[in-house]
Formats: C-alpha cells, sequence, structure tokens
C-alpha cells in the first residue's frame, strides 16, 4: 500500500501516520508543522514545513524539540 500524502487523505478524514522523520520527509521535505504561525527553535529551515493541525497531531511523537514542526528540515 502507497503512502497517501495528508492533503490528498483530508477527504477520508484519517492523516498518514509516519514510522519516523526519513518517511515523513519522502511526503513533506520540510516536515509538518502544527499551525502556520510556529516558529522553528533549531533557526533557519531549508525547507518550509507542510501546515496541517491533524497530521501534526498524528506524528507529533516525531517532533523531538517540541516547537511545533515535526522533522523539520
Amino acid at each position: 500500500m502507497a503512502a497517501v500524502p495528508a492533503a490528498n487523505a483530508q477527504g477520508s478524514g484519517a492523516a498518514q501516520k509516519y514510522k519516523n522523520c526519513t518517511e515523513l520527509r519522502k511526503d513533506y521535505k520540510g516536515g509538518v508543522a502544527r499551525s502556520a504561525t510556529v516558529k522553528n527553535k533549531g533557526g533557519k529551515t531549508k525547507y518550509k514545513p507542510f501546515v496541517s493541525q491533524a497530521l501534526y497531531d498524528r506524528n507529533s511523537g516525531l517532533d523531538r524539540d517540541k516547537d511545533g514542526i515535526a522533522c523539520e528540515k
């Protein structure tokens, strides 16, 4: 079964759960942000994160620094 990015999964009401940041970044290079207003604790990032509350909530365990952006790069 292929991974369905959350942008497509929103209609089904289910956000994709990723097992690690490597898998998440295959679909979202910049990671996933809880909201458009969160700021990265680590400073400037290379890619802009995808904003999705549902996707972030499903993968919040991957947000090691707890800044509201999971797997930022």
